[in-house]
């Protein structure tokens, strides 16, 4: 579309009047939409009802402190001393209600002085508001992940202990375990445990309770459960089936000669696709007391050779298979049961979100009380962002 020369040209006819003012600007604008998203979940209002039992100071309290800490993880910072690189900002102020922001100091005290009764409070918002979500959304089917993940520190803090840790050896951690939904990749409630357990301790108490509660606030809807191999145990395995839950679990197959002999001996196997082919088996565990659906899957893959090699003369690959066994009560195909399982992945990228973007790994205070109430400042501050 062409302009005419009067639309494309203009007379200037003096130089225009600089003025240099004092004015408050911000780097972090984006808040405004918190801001409408926290009036419309009112979540002041909900974060004081949490901490109305303990005594504090009338200065800031521990819900101010407890949003502050959400808000300095949605902006990306870690260590609580980061706090002075917003301090004066005053959008942020805005946000929390206040003139000014508390110090360092104030902010790792109130961590230390909240309780047991501060932490049960929170989690239990975090639970509802995760099913407020939900139930807008109206879904047919729930999928709950299950899985732990460490969360190491190099210095001493109770309730940590030194456990299994592939990475870093001889750490002191803690060990939570997870409940994720994969509808909306939100962490719907957390277990608290030390760094020297294993996955199983007190996981089936805690998956029933998370099937309780979606069921209450939700009767209509299938709840569906997935799991790797550390939940692989005959008591999960009933309890699931008593409260009709449909699961797929990892199966460590490595531990049982018979399911290692199936395989090797197996010469018909059924393609699953391209990579894939498989067999189904009714098996059950010597121990265990009636047969269940085995579904035994093998991948075609490429083996790195870690032996020296010459570069300009072959690849360094080797032809193999993966094998891998699934524990189902679903009625499925045996493809639509895997490619189920397989999207469990989704929740290892839900732990690199949490530990790289909401500093999931940061432990800031030296009493578990407070590092429990971080920790749920990651997660509210997570399922936030996904809102």
């Amino acid at each position: 579309m062409k302009s005419s020369r009067s639309e494309v040209r203009r007379k200037t006819h003096r130089i225009p009047f600089l003025r240099f003012e004092d004015q408050k600007l911000t780097s972090f604008s984006g808040l405004l939409v918190f801001q409408k998203l926290f009036e419309h979940l009112c979540i002041k209002s909900k974060l004081r009802q949490c901490f109305k039992h303990l005594k504090v100071s009338p200065i800031f309290g521990h819900a101010n402190i407890v949003l502050l800490l959400i808000v300095h993880l949605l902006l990306g910072y870690r260590d609580l001393r980061h706090v002075r690189y917003y301090n004066d900002d005053p959008l942020v102020c805005r946000l929390l209600g206040l003139t000014r922001l508390p110090d360092i100091a104030t902010m790792s005290r109130t961590l230390a002085n909240t309780d047991e009764q501060s932490v049960t409070a929170l989690q239990d918002l975090m639970i509802s508001m995760v099913i407020e979500r939900i139930q807008s959304l109206h879904l047919a089917r729930i999928t709950l992940d299950f899985d732990g993940s460490v969360i190491g520190t190099g210095r001493y803090a109770e309730g940590t202990a030194i456990g299994f840790n592939k990475k870093k050896k001889g750490q002191r951690s803690y060990y939570p375990l997870f409940c994720t939904i994969a509808q909306t990749g939100q962490v719907f409630d957390v277990l608290h445990r030390s760094g020297n357990v294993h996955d199983s301790k007190g996981a089936q108490a805690f998956i029933l309770n998370c099937i309780k509660q979606v069921r209450l606030a939700l009767p209509e809807v299938i709840v569906e459960v997935r799991m790797d191999s550390a939940f692989f145990s005959d008591a999960i395995v009933k309890a699931l089936d008593q409260k009709k839950i449909e699961y797929t679990i990892s199966v460590p197959f490595e531990r049982f000669s018979e399911l290692k002999a199936k395989i090797e001996t197996r010469i018909r196997w059924y393609p699953m696709d391209k990579q894939c082919d498989y067999f189904e088996s009714d098996w059950k565990p010597k121990s265990w007391n009636r047969r269940h659906r085995f579904i035994f899957v093998r991948q075609f893959s490429k083996v790195q050779n870690k032996k020296p090699v010459q570069l300009d003369l072959f690849v360094p690959y080797e032809s193999d298979f993966e094998f891998k066994v699934i524990l189902t009560n679903k009625l499925l195909t045996a493809a639509k049961i895997t490619a189920f399982h397989n999207g469990r992945g989704s929740q290892e990228n839900i732990f690199s979100a949490l530990k790289s973007q909401n500093q999931l790994d940061y432990v800031p205070t030296r009493t578990w009380c407070g590092n429990k109430v971080y920790m749920l400042c990651v997660l509210l501050a997570h399922n936030l962002n996904k809102e």
